[in-house]
């Protein structure tokens, strides 16, 4: 049985972080600068850079929705292990044996 600071939490490293900060950038850019090259109307590109804003917001929320599920869960069966805990802790096998 794990008792609260046994319970294993994953760090995220720095090099998973950066990685991460530097796809997101270069992706973004990307896309940025393909839709800005885009042989169209003001209006058709104003409406794909919309779209893209729309996108990355939505990846965002997506992802803080997960996270939070994710925490959710977590926090759940920790709770639900403590009552296992405490229950196993009170439990007396000889009591009203006398």
């Amino acid at each position: 049985m794990t008792h609260g600071n046994d319970i294993p939490q994953s760090a995220t490293t720095s090099a998973f972080q950066i990685q991460a900060v530097i796809a997101f950038a270069v992706s973004l850019t990307a896309s940025v600068i393909g839709v800005w090259n885009l042989p169209l109307d003001s209006w058709q590109r104003g409406f794909f850079g919309v779209t893209l804003l729309f996108l990355v917001s939505s990846t965002f929320t997506l992802a803080k929705v997960v996270r939070d599920r994710q925490e959710q869960t977590t926090i759940r069966s920790r709770l639900d292990e403590a009552r296992v805990e405490k229950l196993i802790a009170e439990h007396d096998p000889f009591k009203g044996v006398a």
